[in-house]
């Protein structure tokens, strides 16, 4: 395992550094909007305008790599993103704004495909599980310790912006250093999703709802806390303990879903995320047990993506699992895009609790068909399950990767 991580510790510490300083600018966005008196919808749209562009940037930087090179592609993408994490601070401009967040989803598109291309051809089928669950770990480990840099914001309205700036022209550093052999980009083909849906209906509903949820909670879960009267600094908390109940609770709803019918595993998630949804919805005015319940739900919301992508798998021949991968993600994206629109639209007509409403009713509705699926088709032997790897949602390349890890003997 060391001799893995050894070999992918340039881009550890860069994708590290790259949530660090990206990772809370969703809960920043929405929070200044928020104080500025922007409505939830127009919050939502500077949301959806995010998630756009990671699904274009996912769709067409793979081109562009291919023709410059990955360390000349990583330095253009990082170089944008810094120049958009700086520009916030100009003009505070819902357009102005929504413009900028599609720039963040594209660059960061592009910068996930040359990492985890890198990280994939620096690898091979005996490490690449270990190296790819410490990508995950430093991803998420980033995003989450990033989350406390909003606190910065009370002393200069510029600084978090500035700081998101630094960390993430600094990021650029081992990766322009790195002796590493640029890789190939794989060209990949997505399943039709008519074709994906006949192979696994409950993975592809169950990855769209995923979306559904993880797009409103990103885009309008710092909205949520700031309605109920709490602190910018109780933001950042309640955002760190999603995160962390997501890293948490992976591995262990993954284990059970290798061990019995990962199907019942997948609707019993989606209902307890829809009940933990709904006690948010009237008992988040209970301090301890608001940031209790924000762990609960990130454990449960962040491993419905993975046990989606494995129960899909389940039912997919090998050949035709890089396809599938880019047909999940898109599915996923599209989710995602249509969330904070979603999300903004309770909280207009119900208010803060509005927002995990609508997850919830996302997720229940989710569960209900899985339930259906149930009786509808029986379940894959334990033994012909594909193994349950965790991961986040980030571009089609780091799903191939896990998958050829799980295939390893």
């Amino acid at each position: 395992m060391l001799s893995a991580l050894n070999n992918v510790r340039t881009f550890l510490l860069a994708i590290f550094m790259i949530m660090a300083g990206s990772g809370f600018l969703s809960t920043l966005i929405a929070v200044r909007l928020e104080l500025g008196g922007t409505p939830a919808p127009l919050i939502g749209l500077v949301g959806t305008a995010y998630f756009a562009g990671l699904t274009v940037g996912s769709l067409r930087v793979g081109k562009l790599i291919g023709q410059v090179g990955h360390i000349r592609s990583i330095a253009a993408f990082l170089s944008m993103f810094s120049a958009s994490s700086l520009s916030y601070a100009l003009w505070q401009d819902v357009a102005f704004w929504t413009v900028l967040r599609f720039v963040d989803g594209f660059t960061i598109a592009g910068i996930f495909v040359c990492l985890e291309s890198w990280l994939n051809d620096r690898t091979d089928s005996t490490t690449r599980s270990s190296a790819l669950a410490a990508y995950m770990v430093a991803l998420y480990l980033g995003q989450a310790l990033g989350q406390f840099l909003l606190n910065l914001s009370q002393e200069a309205p510029a600084l978090p912006f500035m700081f998101s700036a630094i960390l993430l022209s600094l990021a650029l550093l081992p990766v322009a250093l790195t002796k590493a052999t640029q890789p190939a980009i794989q060209d990949m083909k997505p399943l039709s999703i008519k074709r994906l849906y006949g192979i696994s209906p409950l993975g592809v509903v169950g990855t769209a709802a995923t979306g559904v949820m993880l797009g409103a909670f990103y885009a309008l879960g710092a909205v949520f806390i700031r309605r109920l009267g709490l602190s910018i600094s109780d933001v950042a908390f309640f955002t760190s303990c999603a995160i962390g109940g997501g890293v948490l609770l992976q591995w262990p709803l993954g284990m059970l879903s290798d061990r019995f019918d990962r199907r019942r595993v997948l609707v019993s998630s989606f209902m307890m995320a829809a009940l933990v949804c709904a006690a948010l919805t009237v008992l988040s005015e209970i301090r301890l047990l608001l940031f209790a319940l924000g762990a609960m739900f990130g454990g449960l919301a962040f491993a419905l993506y993975p046990l989606c992508v494995a129960h899909t798998n389940d039912h997919i021949e090998a050949g035709d699992r890089v396809g599938a991968s880019g047909s999940l993600v898109m599915l996923y994206s599209a989710g995602a895009v249509a969330g904070p629109l979603i999300g903004s639209l309770g909280m207009a007509i119900f208010g803060p609790p509005g927002l995990f409403g609508t997850i919830g009713l996302a997720a229940l509705l989710a569960a209900l068909f899985g339930m259906w699926r149930l009786y509808a088709a029986p379940p894959v032997p334990s033994e012909d399950q594909t193994a349950y790897l965790g991961m986040a949602r980030t571009t089609a390349l780091a799903m191939t990767s896990e998958e050829e890890a799980s295939e390893a003997p």
